[in-house]
């Protein structure tokens, strides 16, 4: 079977730190030439005019709960990807707390088979530790799986590692990428037993970062830095969402020389406390969305490379069960149709450049997660590749979201 030949012509493709009008010749799954001009050599050929609109890699996303097997009345792997695609992620990484837990070989190969035959993407899966998995870590093929996960603060499925001689077993003994969820437990549960002796169960949704708090994050963050430096492991912290825990990380090195990086989502770019007031629950995340200075502190440390990565941490739930009260509705919400075009509104707000925004989420995964030939416009890459209208501005509805909630 002759390989289909795709030619795009007058894209403003992005790409690299900068922005050139050219066009893309794309056979079979890859891309062939990128030029200032390139014509279509035979009536085979499909053209596509991208009238000048933006062409940039397709978005990379590290952290996603496509909550399949087991919890799969949220999602599957099908609506998500689908969702993902449609909002621009062609490649995601899926997260190990699902039901069962992606915590041995088996679980973990029964995902891929999932995943291929039903995922619209391209697709990884972190694989899961535990206080006790450490013989089923050390049989990962760190060319299959894009990392460890390691959750050093509960959150849904419960898959806490805890015990410290444990954890630097762990951080000793793989060559895995380590990435982290990091909320300090001890000091969670103080602050809700504190909370939930003043108020009962039905806490203010407004106190939700003064129990998962600032405190909780940096003293968990600074101690798997500790670590880190200590076992020489590599490790990426998920979802910074304090001003303090900005100043752990560097921005020194070129980035596939450093061993620490860092992270951060969409919601706590978008959102502050002062949300919580019109959103209620559904703007309930681990960690939990925090203060203005927060949110500016992240965007500054995003911008000079302190943090290298935006993420979205898809992590869907039903309406019902999040409009519960706060102490029985979950952590989480739905991003990945979204991410980007949010994104491209804080671009159109001048937040961010569409050469940063394409660094941290293209490039910088495809080289923190050694990601072959994606991430970048470039001969011989794939031509995982998204055009994007700028100017073409359009309603969120019911009916044109994928996702399965």
């Amino acid at each position: 079977m002759k390989e289909k030949t795709v030619l795009i012509k007058n894209a403003k493709i992005v790409n690299e730190g900068t922005i050139f009008n050219g066009d893309i010749l794309i056979e079979g799954e890859y891309i062939k030439e990128i030029a200032d001009s390139i014509s279509a050599k035979s009536a085979d050929v499909h053209v596509f005019d991208a009238e000048n609109n933006f062409v940039i890699p397709g978005v990379i996303d590290d952290q996603v709960h496509f909550r399949e097997p087991g919890l799969t009345h949220k999602a599957n792997i099908a609506t998500e990807s689908k969702a993902a695609i449609a909002g621009g992620i062609t490649s995601f990484i899926e997260m190990p707390n699902t039901n069962p837990q992606t915590t041995t070989i088996e679980k973990l190969e029964e995902k891929f088979e999932i995943a291929a035959q039903t995922s619209s993407a391209n697709y990884s899966f972190m694989f899961g530790g535990t206080n006790d998995n450490l013989e089923e870590i050390l049989k990962v093929d760190a060319k299959n799986v894009a990392a460890l996960k390691l959750f050093l603060g509960s959150s849904t499925g419960n898959m806490l590692v805890d015990n410290p001689e444990v954890l630097e077993k762990i951080f000793s003994s793989t060559d895995l990428l380590i990435a982290v969820h990091c909320e300090d437990e001890a000091t969670i549960k103080r602050n809700m037993q504190a909370h939930i002796d003043l108020y009962g169960e039905d806490i203010p949704i407004k106190c939700h970062p003064i129990i998962r708090s600032e405190e909780a994050c940096y003293i968990s963050s600074s101690k798997a830095i500790e670590l880190a430096k200590k076992t020489g492991a590599r490790l990426h912290i998920f979802h910074l969402s304090t001003a303090k825990e900005t100043h752990l990380f560097s921005n020194k090195k070129p980035l596939k020389d450093k061993k620490i990086t860092a992270e951060v989502c969409v919601h706590h770019l978008w959102f502050t406390d002062a949300d919580y007031d019109e959103k209620g629950t559904l703007i309930k995340w681990n960690p939990a969305v925090k203060t203005q200075k927060d949110k500016d502190e992240l965007w500054k440390a995003l911008l000079d490379d302190r943090i290298d990565v935006i993420a979205t941490d898809h992590a869907p739930h039903t309406l019902e069960e999040k409009q519960n009260n706060y102490t029985n509705a979950p952590s989480g919400g739905p991003l990945v149709q979204h991410a980007l075009p949010a994104m491209f509104e804080a671009y159109h707000q001048g937040k961010i450049s569409l050469e940063k925004l394409v660094e941290k989420m293209c490039h910088n995964p495809a080289i923190l997660f050694q990601i072959n030939k994606r991430g970048f416009i470039k001969p011989g890459y794939f031509a995982d590749l998204v055009i994007v209208n700028a100017n073409n501005p359009w309603t969120v509805k019911e009916e044109n979201i994928l996702c399965k909630c």
